[in-house]
């Protein structure tokens, strides 16, 4: 460890920066995060109400990311740290969480994204949930680990984070799709359904008439957003996960254990972009459930996530933006939930009305496998059986939308009526199985498009082949019960 210190003290690089699409804070990946940071921490002893705006740093703490995972500060303490999708990241070391989003400036319809400095973020004591002695704090990278030796860079269970050439990214732009586009009156294409059932016979389109006088974008923000950069592939499996997943039954769904179902009911998010909280939610509220023997119903507000959230968007909920489930289970852990009765869903952002409503609070949020990263099928089927459904965020290409039954596997087909591209959504998995005459194994996963949407709001999807990039940052966390 210490080699790998010191190998990356000696190297000195340029700040970079690179061009993204006007509606994404940040685009950065592990090899342009992973390096030295130094971080300027503001006063400490406030709570979760702290205002990071702006603040005059106090004290330093200088912290060097290895790939993938390990966090080592001046003074040899080791910790944990994970990239968040690319707009951030979470360092934990020493008793301290410290997380801030990537910087960026905006430049008319574009954004650079400046992956060597943090806007302002927040730090608090890692243990407990609720945690105090908030502070803010910002960080400034003194030099990357872009150019590190390949044995640190790389991972045996992973396929990002590769060795790069070691130069300065060249600037890539990225314009916003054209207005008349995403604007236009949706209109069903009956021919695209058509094509679809006629390409494969694993699942079955159809017309889905609440679409119409929908527009193209309303429809976008349903999907989650536009797809903003490449998932990672899921990680290889180590052999002592194998045998774990070898115990596994064979088929599960939290909807039928013993007789009692589990899972929350179906709701609908309407055009606002706001699947990362029905997505995690419905983790939250099934695991409630399972914890206290369905003794318990709960129903969280989406509303308080959409509205109260300094860690999300709004209803401009794009999960490449909101960093996916991640980062709504960590406001789970530092601010808590509310029930839906105390903050309803409206559909939109209104003001936030925190401060009605109880809390519930969760605790142990991580990506599946450790890591951005280091997620793949069987640690998937591992956390599903062991500790209730899941939040899992994937692609959406236009053929899923028209979805009705079936396993579902992207067909490749496009629909040329409708102008899509291909966004990323937030769902939770809520079992698995294996269609009895094919073999061909399956997700079983909780939309929140209404019960008229595919198996009265349910869906299953081709699993263990990474289908659409379903198996690749899997979110688990757990609710504290008091």
């Amino acid at each position: 460890m210490a080699s790998q210190i010191v190998v990356i003290a000696n190297l000195i690089f340029l700040s970079f920066c690179i061009y993204v699409d006007a509606d994404t804070p940040a685009n950065c990946t592990y090899e342009e995060i992973s390096g030295s940071w130094l971080f300027s921490i503001g006063e400490g002893g406030h709570d979760n109400t702290i205002d990071c705006s702006s603040f005059k740093p106090v004290s330093e703490l200088h912290v060097t990311l290895l790939f993938p995972d390990v966090a080592v500060d001046s003074d040899g303490n080791v910790g944990f740290w994970t990239l968040i999708y690319n707009q951030g990241f979470e360092v934990n070391i020493n008793g301290v969480v410290y997380f801030a989003f990537s910087s960026y400036e905006k430049s008319g319809e574009k954004v650079i994204s400046f992956c060597d400095k943090t806007l302002n973020g927040w730090s608090h004591a890692a243990k407990g949930y609720h945690a105090g002695n908030w502070a803010c704090y910002s960080d400034y990278v003194g030099f990357t680990a872009r150019h590190l030796h390949q044995r640190i860079v790389e991972h045996e269970n992973s396929t990002i984070g590769k060795k790069t050439s070691g130069k300065v990214p060249p600037k890539t732009e990225y314009f916003k799709p054209q207005q008349n586009a995403v604007n236009h009156e949706f209109i069903p294409n009956r021919e695209f359904i058509d094509q679809i059932n006629s390409a494969q016979s694993s699942w079955k389109a159809v017309v889905y008439e609440e679409y119409s006088g929908m527009t193209t974008a309303q429809l976008i923000s349903r999907g989650g957003g536009l797809k903003r950069q490449n998932f990672p592939k899921p990680s290889k499996v180590k052999e002592a996960d194998l045998l774990k997943a070898q115990v596994l039954p064979e088929e599960f769904d939290w909807r039928n254990v013993d007789g009692k179902n589990y899972v929350s009911p179906i709701r609908n998010q309407g055009s606002c972009g706001s699947c990362y909280a029905f997505g995690t939610m419905a983790m939250f509220e099934a695991r409630v459930r399972i914890m206290l023997n369905g003794s318990a119903t709960p129903v969280f507000s989406t509303q308080d996530i959409v509205s109260c959230s300094e860690y999300s968007q709004g209803c401009e909920g794009d999960p490449a933006v909101t960093g996916f489930p991640y980062l709504i289970s960590k406001y789970a852990k530092d601010f808590g939930l509310v029930d839906e009765e105390c903050f309803p869903y409206e559909g939109k952002e209104v003001q936030c009305k925190e401060k009605r409503c109880s809390r519930q609070f969760g605790t142990g949020y991580h990506y599946i496998g450790g890591f951005y990263g280091g997620c793949n099928e069987e640690l998937m089927r591992i956390e599903l059986v062991k500790n209730g459904p899941i939040a899992v965020s994937f692609e959406v290409y236009d053929d899923f939308r028209y979805y009705k039954g079936g396993i579902y596997h992207h067909t490749g087909l496009t629909d040329k009526f409708n102008p899509f591209e291909i966004t990323n959504h937030v769902v939770a998995i809520v079992g698995y199985g294996a269609d009895k005459e094919t073999g061909e194994k399956f997700w079983i996963v909780k939309n929140s498009w209404g019960e008229s949407w595919g198996e009265s709001g349910f869906f299953r999807i081709r699993r263990g082949t990474d289908e659409c990039s379903i198996e690749s940052i899997a979110v688990s966390a757990q609710p504290i019960l008091e």
